[in-house]
């Protein structure tokens, strides 16, 4: 399921149009990266957890040459599914 899907899906679920859906999710999308870019959990009852992680600087082989490259160390997002998502 790509966005388009998802506006469509949403917004027959919800019974809005699919302008309406896009601003939805359009307003989801930024306040969860809001909140995740001050370093805060999201959590979602029913559907999961919403969390900044830092990974470490590590060494990794480029594929073409095989030589070894430095990565650097970063912040990611980490999703952990809750008790209503499993199938």
């Amino acid at each position: 399921m790509n966005k388009a899907e998802l506006i469509a899906a949403m917004a027959e679920n919800a019974g809005l149009t699919k302008v309406d859906a896009h601003k939805a999710l359009d307003a989801f999308i930024d306040a969860t990266k809001k909140e995740l870019k001050a370093g805060n959990k999201l959590t979602l009852i029913g559907f999961g957890t919403f969390s900044v992680t830092k990974r470490k600087a590590r060494t990794g082989l480029n594929p073409r040459t095989k030589k070894a490259i430095k990565i650097p160390a970063k912040k990611v997002v980490k999703f952990k599914a809750g008790k209503g998502m499993a199938l």
